[in-house]
C-alpha cells in the first residue's frame, strides 16, 4: 500500500536547507555506501527435464554445496531462438529467497555464456550481477553467482 503526502514549498526548502547546512557531514557517508557483494558456488544436478514445444525446454535441478548438501533447487527455462542458440531464464530458491537470472546457451554443447542475475525476492531483492556455468558431467553443473542487493 502506498501513502501519499503532499510535499509543499517550505517543506522542500526546509530539506534542502538541513542537506546544505550539515552537507559536510552527509557526504562521506553517501560517499562510501556500497552495496555489499556476495558469491554463492555450488553444484547444480539435473533432476528431471521436459520438452515443452519445439522451441520450449524446462528443467529442475538439486543445488548442492561443497559438501553435497543440498542448499537449494533450480528451475531453467529455455526457448530456441535459432537451430544453435537459446535463450534461458532461471529461478534459484535457497535459503533467504529466490534470484533471478538471464543467459545464453548453445543447443548444440550446452554452453552457457552472458550469465546475468536479474533480479530476486526477500533477501535478494534488487539483486544484481553474474554468473558462470561450467559442466562436469552431462547431469552438473559447476556454478559460480555474484552479486550485489
Amino acid at each position: 500500500m502506498k501513502i501519499r503526502r503532499a510535499i509543499t514549498a517550505t517543506a522542500i526548502a526546509a530539506t534542502v536547507a538541513a542537506v546544505v547546512g550539515t552537507g559536510a557531514f552527509i557526504l562521506p557517508a553517501v560517499a562510501s555506501a556500497r552495496p555489499a557483494t556476495h558469491t554463492l558456488k555450488f553444484t547444480s544436478v539435473q533432476k528431471a527435464s521436459v520438452q515443452l514445444s519445439k522451441t520450449m525446454f524446462a528443467q529442475q535441478d538439486t543445488d548442492l554445496n561443497a559438501k553435497s548438501k543440498v542448499i537449494g533447487y533450480d528451475e531453467l527455462y529455455i526457448a530456441a531462438t535459432s537451430g544453435s542458440t537459446g535463450d534461458g531464464w532461471v529461478t534459484l530458491d535457497v535459503d533467504g529467497g529466490f534470484i533471478y537470472g538471464t543467459f545464453k546457451v548453445n543447443l548444440a554443447t550446452g554452453a552457457v555464456t552472458d550469465g546475468k542475475v536479474t533480479g530476486g525476492a526477500r533477501a535478494f531483492k534488487g539483486a544484481a550481477g553474474t554468473f558462470t556455468a561450467k559442466d562436469l558431467s552431462s547431469s552438473r553443473t559447476a556454478i559460480t553467482l555474484t552479486y550485489a542487493t
